[in-house]
């Protein structure tokens, strides 16, 4: 088990470094689950960069469907990351349902359809990154946890769409929109022009995507100092949401659509650091 847990530990580490850094600060008992679901959203994400058409992600993501729902002790044997992933929902009573609503969200990374509204992306955001802060927070703490299941939905809401807005020159380059429709018609612009980069719409596009992430984070700051110690690590992710989104606001619009914003490993650990024990109160 050693050996897996430094699997999954390297996975998170080198694929996803905010939410490694993160569960640093879980107990350590709790270390080894949290970063199992990490290192599971890790390579789901990735999937779209290993194939080359959209059925094969398919296949791929209804053999994690199928290991999830298995009730049998070997499933996923042979997988690092499956068997910690199974070893976590096993341990801690992971809800299944929301390992399968959360794959079934996925598939619409293996294809370009645009995004079609923002109630679209908004339920996109709460199956996969609102889902994994809750499942997480259960970790953490399955006592507390289900009290903070709207802070939950709004915490991915801000982290997913700032996410979004992280991967957009990639995204562009792959030919995916995730900006919804209808937020590009009322900037007066659409998926393909807004793919091309013209014109001064793609920039206002950029800007309500930014505004959006910046609305759900709002939200979340209002009730976060009810959070609970324990119930943290689960969302200290966001202690960096907000830099990154004032690192993008800052800039000339269209900024993102080529250049990503970063942050320091300096500012990331005082960031996390400061969040952790103060908590956002």
């Amino acid at each position: 088990m050693a050996d897996i847990s430094r699997i999954v530990m390297d996975t998170v580490r080198s694929a996803d470094h905010d939410r490694y850094l993160s569960a640093l600060y879980a107990p350590a008992d709790k270390r080894d689950a949290l970063l199992a679901l990490y290192a599971f959203n890790a390579e789901i994400a990735g999937i779209r960069d290993r194939i080359r058409e959209a059925l094969p992600g398919e296949v791929r993501l209804q053999w994690w469907r199928d290991v999830i729902a298995s009730d049998t002790p070997d499933a996923g044997a042979g997988h690092p990351l499956a068997e910690a992933l199974t070893a976590a929902i096993r341990d801690h009573n992971l809800p299944k349902l929301a390992f399968d609503n959360y794959l079934e969200a996925r598939i619409f990374d293996l294809y370009d359809d645009p995004m079609p509204s923002r109630t679209d992306l908004e339920g996109y955001c709460g199956e996969t990154a609102s889902a994994l802060i809750q499942l997480a927070a259960l970790v953490l703490g399955p006592n507390e946890a289900p009290s903070f299941a709207e802070l939950a939905g709004h915490a991915g809401c801000a982290q997913a769409i700032t996410g979004l807005l992280l991967l957009l020159p990639l995204h562009r380059a792959r030919g995916q929109c995730y900006v919804p429709v209808d937020i590009l018609t009322a900037v007066g612009s659409s998926p393909q022009e807004f793919l091309a980069g013209d014109g001064a719409a793609t920039g206002r596009a950029v800007t309500a995507m930014i505004a959006l992430a910046q609305e759900h984070l709002a939200a979340f700051e209002r009730s976060a100092a009810a959070l609970p110690q324990l119930l943290r690590p689960a969302f200290l992710p966001l202690a960096l949401t907000k830099a990154y989104l004032a690192s993008m606001s800052s800039r000339d619009a269209t900024a993102p659509l080529s250049r990503t914003a970063q942050l320091s490993s300096l500012k990331r650990h005082w960031l996390l650091l400061r969040r952790a024990g103060r908590g956002w109160g």
